[in-house]
């Protein structure tokens, strides 16, 4: 019987999944967006391979290499350059054969022979059409599009991740106050003093410690970034996980075993309102002045400020959640309060959440644009922002103006158009 059960939830999910996915498919801007997000998705990946000052493939002094693959080997520590590759000329080489990128360049590289602002149709100094610059350069003779297709990565990069950064904080802040209420959270004082004093210990060194690291890490691949990232996370947890074996000898104390009741529902939504009340373009600039500038910097400061709109969604969709029936048999069935929690209801109420994170990419991508576009955002990589920046000192070069422009217009756009068809998909009255 028990089985049949199982088997007839597991339908009823499916089924719910498969409305969910064909009401988002007859939303044709929505999905129009769904599609030009996945393209830029590719280029953002691939972008070593569209745009780089080294050839894909090379064959010259009967040796085969590729010097994008060494790159990403020496980025994740597996390889090393060979010796005298750090001196090579690769765009003076006489080649046996070389399969080059369709933008033979860097976006931090300097054309000396196409300095002041050089316009995508105007005369170029070049050897060839093969060598380009299509979309025109800056006043260092920098490439336009080199830059808009390697600030795709960065632009991607710094939406997703804070979006997720906010919603770790989001789900865990609005769970707790939505679920637990005000009266239904007990803890030890010794787990709730560990806990207290190690997470600004594990945020300090899985974070800030290590934010050149991993600002450095991005800046070389995405691969190399993830790699780190999830270094960060394990020290984090790790950390964490310290702070509650050393709880368990320090409960064997009366006075620290006691549990105490906390209000976590009126805690959370004060911190909430806190955070709501400052505008958080000046809050962020306010911190990016103070510390050094990285794009993990940035990353966390957004995901900081983008959190209580998340918290807010999953706390007003577990408020009605831990009122439902299999939330009591559950109770029935003595389980536990945590399982309860990450195990039935926390999942259920994950539909507000995919929403909130459309709309929250765009915003994230928005004040990037906007720190970078200002000069204290991010400062050791060219991005959307920082070309446009470019278009100020040189008002004659329209094109530093137009393509950024265009590129942070559909990105934040399209992204929006997928938020719009969610929230249409996961309404159950847009199917009737």
């Amino acid at each position: 019987m028990s089985g049949m059960k199982d088997k007839k939830k597991t339908r009823k999910k499916l089924f719910s999944r498969n409305r969910v996915l064909t009401r988002f498919r007859r939303n044709k801007l929505a999905l129009m967006g769904a599609y030009f997000i996945l393209v830029l998705t590719l280029i953002a990946l691939l972008a070593d391979f569209i745009a780089y000052d080294k050839p894909i493939i090379a064959k010259f002094d009967d040796h085969l290499t590729s010097p994008i693959m060494l790159k990403y080997g020496v980025a994740l520590g597996i390889s090393e350059w060979p010796e005298g590759y750090h001196d090579v000329q690769w765009k003076e080489i006489e080649y046996d054969f070389a399969i080059w990128p369709l933008v033979r360049y860097m976006p931090y590289e300097l054309d000396y022979n196409n300095v002041h602002s050089v316009g995508p149709w105007e005369t170029q100094s070049i050897k060839s059409n093969w060598w380009r610059h299509w979309l025109g350069t800056d006043e260092l003779g920098r490439d336009t599009l080199s830059g808009l297709i390697h600030g795709t990565r960065i632009a991607l990069s710094v939406g997703i991740i804070a979006m997720a950064f906010a919603m770790l904080i989001g789900l865990f802040f609005g769970g707790l106050a939505g679920f637990y209420g005000d009266d239904k959270f007990k803890l030890s004082r010794a787990r709730l003093f560990s806990n207290l004093v190690f997470f600004l210990i594990a945020l300090f060194y899985a974070f800030v410690l290590r934010q050149y690291a991993l600002a450095d890490a991005l800046a070389n691949s995405i691969i190399s970034f993830l790699g780190q990232l999830l270094l960060s996370i394990l020290i984090f947890l790790m950390i964490m996980l310290a702070a509650n074996l050393l709880a368990l000898p320090l409960k064997k104390i009366p006075v620290l075993s006691k549990k105490i009741t906390i209000p976590m529902d009126l805690i959370i939504s004060r911190i909430i309102e806190l955070f709501v009340t400052v505008p958080t373009l000046i809050f962020i600039m306010a911190l990016v002045t103070i510390a050094k500038p990285s794009i993990f910097l940035v990353m966390v400061v957004i995901g900081l400020t983008s959190w209580t709109g998340i918290a807010r969604f999953v706390r007003a969709e577990l408020l009605k959640t831990r009122t439902l029936e299999y939330i009591e048999a559950a109770k029935a069935l003595g389980f536990s309060s945590s399982r309860m929690f990450f195990h039935h209801a926390l999942p259920n109420s994950i539909s507000p959440v995919i929403i909130s994170l459309a709309f929250g990419i765009a915003v994230a991508i928005l004040i990037e644009s906007t720190l970078s576009f200002l000069g204290i955002g991010i400062t050791e990589t060219v991005t959307w922002g920082s070309l446009l920046a470019a278009a100020r000192s040189t008002t004659g070069a329209w094109w530093l103006a137009l393509f950024p422009g265009i590129a942070i217009f559909l990105t934040v756009t399209m992204f929006n158009l997928i938020g719009d068809g969610l929230t249409d998909a996961f309404d159950p009255r847009s199917g009737r």
